[in-house]
């Protein structure tokens, strides 16, 4: 394989991973609880600036991916105790409203806190060399991210599909009246769901910002990639963000290659195609 063709897809993987980590967050809050989060963007951003500041003061990357993701759950707690659940009678519009709003409280936050201008977190020194496989060298931090998304994955199927939890999770998804008649609180579930989608969103924040960069406006560019990531791989399916992640992250590399123009275009091309031929999205059920 050409050494270019590689490079594409290796950025691919880890554009795919990072989609991942953001997707997995997402659909567990409105695939699986229905629970419309349209600051997972912002939450995103935020848990970014929160590792950077926590980096900043120990000098310790993986604090700081822990301090980040463990924060914006409890930020997430206080969201779902605090709003969301005051609210859950009041439907999809409802939600979508309040977390709209709250999205632009985090950014105007972040900027007022953090400022305006672009920042990176950097990579651990260990992580930050170049690793050569095979004769082919490519960033350390990158085959990391693939790393930990891969793990997270693993994680999430041993939760969802391997514990009494994780079928109480699934099943308050099909029939939450029966599941509640039996005894199993409700409450409690969304709320631990949702604090698990909000801390993925807050060690992505993390990775994005080492692997990319942190700056005004990228909570809304995460956003439609992660709804889109939701979208084409199914509402609620973990194999559909896996599957949706590795495709969109390879459309983006190899357009951002050759047809820099019109990368977000070719992005929304496969939702396009997925909703006119399989609404429920690659993996997701017809309901």
């Amino acid at each position: 394989m050409n050494q270019h063709i590689l490079i594409l897809v290796l950025n691919g993987l880890t554009q795919g991973a990072l989609f991942f980590v953001l997707g997995s967050g997402l659909t567990l809050a409105f695939g699986l609880m229905r629970i419309v989060n349209m600051s997972h963007g912002a939450f995103y951003l935020l848990g970014g600036y929160m590792g950077l500041t926590v980096l900043r003061l120990t000098g310790n990357w993986t604090v700081a991916l822990v301090a980040a993701g463990l924060s914006i759950a409890l930020l997430g707690l206080l969201v779902e105790r605090g709003l969301l659940a005051r609210i859950r009678a009041g439907g999809d519009l409802s939600q979508t409203l309040l977390t709209i709003a709250l999205s632009m409280i985090i950014a105007d936050m972040a900027l007022a806190v953090w400022g305006g201008h672009t920042q990176s977190i950097r990579s651990p020194a260990a992580l930050s060399g170049p690793v050569t496989v095979f004769g082919f060298t490519y960033p350390g931090f990158r085959y990391v991210l693939m790393a930990i998304s891969a793990a997270i994955a693993f994680g999430l199927w041993l939760l969802l599909y391997r514990t009494r939890f994780g079928i109480a999770v699934r099943a308050s998804v099909d029939d939450r009246e029966t599941v509640s008649a039996l005894g199993v609180r409700i409450d409690i579930i969304y709320s631990l769901m949702f604090m698990l989608s909000a801390f993925l969103s807050g060690i992505a924040g993390v990775l994005g910002g080492t692997y990319l960069q942190l700056s005004p406006g990228e909570d809304t560019t995460i956003l439609t990639y992660s709804l889109v990531v939701v979208i084409v791989g199914g509402l609620g399916s973990l194999m559909g963000v896996v599957v949706s992640s590795l495709i969109l992250g390879q459309i983006l590399s190899f357009s951002l290659a050759f047809a820099p123009q019109m990368s977000m275009f070719l992005v929304f091309v496969p939702m396009a195609i997925v909703l006119a031929v399989r609404p429920e999205g690659l993996f997701g059920r017809r309901l």
